[in-house]
C-alpha cells in the first residue's frame, strides 16, 4: 500500500465518529466454495482418538479481501454442520496474506470422530452408499490489518454445499 493511501485511510479513521469501530471501517473477507476444487470426504477406520472410526472432510474456500488495504486472514473458529447437526468444532490458525482485492485458495481439513456423533447415523449410512451430504461451515474469522488492528467478524455462515465420499 502506498504511503498516501495508508495516510488517507488513517485520516478517515481519525475523522470517523467516536462510536465507529474498526469492524465498521474494515470489511470482513468474503468466503465462497471453490467450484474448481471439489470437496472431499474420506471415511477413516478405528484408531487412536477414533474408537468407532471417523471421517476427514476437506473443503476449499476462495477468500477475497474487499478492502483497499492488505491484511492477513489470521484465524477461523466455529463449527461444521452435517445434515443440519453439529459434527465438529474448528479452530484454524491461518496466516493467509490477502492484498487489496486479492483472492486466495484456502484448504480446510476437518476431522470427525464417529464416537462423538451418535445422532449422525443416517448421515453415515448416506456417506457409505455414496449419497450427497449437506454441510455448512459457520464461524468467526480474525484478520490482522497491521496498524489498523486485529478485528474479528462473525459469527456467520462461511461455506455451504454438498460433499460425497471419495474412494
Amino acid at each position: 500500500m502506498t504511503a498516501l493511501r495508508r495516510g488517507a485511510l488513517l485520516l478517515l479513521l481519525a475523522l470517523a465518529p467516536g462510536c465507529a469501530t474498526l469492524g465498521q471501517v474494515i470489511q470482513p473477507p468474503t468466503f465462497r466454495v471453490a467450484e474448481d476444487r471439489p470437496e472431499e470426504l474420506r471415511l477413516l477406520g478405528p484408531g487412536v482418538g477414533r474408537p468407532l472410526g471417523g471421517a476427514a472432510i476437506r473443503l476449499y474456500a476462495r477468500v477475497t479481501n474487499p478492502n483497499p488495504l492488505g491484511m492477513t486472514l489470521s484465524s477461523l473458529r466455529g463449527g461444521l454442520l452435517l445434515e443440519g447437526q453439529q459434527a465438529a468444532r474448528v479452530d484454524f490458525p491461518l496466516g493467509v496474506p490477502l492484498q487489496p482485492g486479492q483472492e486466495a485458495l484456502v484448504p480446510l481439513e476437518i476431522s470427525i470422530s464417529f464416537a462423538d456423533l451418535p445422532g449422525l447415523a443416517s448421515t453415515l449410512s448416506r456417506a457409505v452408499t455414496g449419497g450427497p451430504i449437506r454441510y455448512q461451515l459457520d464461524g468467526t474469522v480474525g484478520v490482522d490489518a497491521g496498524v489498523l488492528g486485529q478485528p474479528s467478524f462473525g459469527p456467520m455462515t462461511l461455506l455451504r454445499g454438498d460433499v460425497r465420499v471419495t474412494r
